[in-house]
């Protein structure tokens, strides 16, 4: 299923595309091995994430907020640059600084029937750290949301549906059209909005003879191997008698 790394939304791996009219174009498939395994890096995947949410920002910027030098912030940054993901911009250039900003761009991974033994690789080490790092955020902004109204802006939802692999594929698009139509230009945004961060993630279930079954279910009427221990295991790591 394709996914979309850079965007005018969060400009990282799996993330929604921009609205066409941001692009200009339609959507681009990424096949370049190395494009990959410069976006693969988790620091780029950092300073992406960080000039799609805050805006254009100058390597020193970008290594105060990360935690880096900024030599390593440049670096990254021609890196990126150098397969489209960043950009310079004068937009906020004052003096000799340089400013960058994430480039607009439906950008899509092949699928993974066409990828290569060796862009599997790059691909799972990418989305590995992808969704670690949306993980980490996630937690990190509930907990620290305090009891102010946006507190109670984390929705989530943990869902199955049965469909055929061209009904997934549509669904997908639809959920990249629902996207396009709530992004407008920030002069057209109201009062009082916020970025909001957006994830999708789908994958089938596994299946055998039984029908479709959980990592690590058992078929109905056969229970697991030492379930009841396991079990036990549980509460008791849980704090529960």
């Amino acid at each position: 299923m394709a996914q979309q790394p850079g965007a005018a939304g969060p400009t990282e791996p799996g993330r929604a595309s921009s609205a066409p009219e941001e692009t200009g174009r339609g959507p681009v498939e990424l096949s370049d091995l190395a494009a990959l395994k410069a976006l693969a890096q988790p620091r780029r995947q950092r300073i992406l994430q960080h000039l799609t949410v805050h805006g254009p920002a100058t390597s020193a910027t970008l290594a105060r907020a990360l935690g880096l030098n900024t030599g390593a912030t440049s670096y990254h940054l021609r890196e990126l640059a150098r397969y489209g993901f960043v950009e310079e911009t004068d937009a906020h250039g004052q003096g000799r600084e340089r400013w960058w900003r994430a480039v607009p761009g439906d950008r899509r991974f092949p699928p993974r029937s066409r990828q290569s033994p060796e862009m599997r690789l790059v691909m799972d080490e990418l989305n590995h750290h992808a969704y670690a790092a949306d993980l980490e955020l996630f937690e990190q902004l509930q907990r620290h949301a305090g009891d102010e109204p946006w507190a109670d802006a984390f929705p989530y939802s943990r869902g199955t549906i049965r469909l055929t692999l061209p009904e997934l594929r549509t669904f997908f698009e639809e959920y990249i059209a629902l996207l396009n139509r709530y992004k407008r230009p920030e002069a057209d945004t109201p009062a009082g909005a916020r970025t909001v961060l957006t994830r999708f993630l789908a994958f089938p279930a596994r299946t055998d003879a039984a029908g479709d079954l959980p990592p690590g279910a058992a078929p109905d009427g056969e229970p697991n191997e030492d379930e009841d221990d396991r079990d036990e295991d549980d509460r008791k790591e849980a704090g529960t008698p």
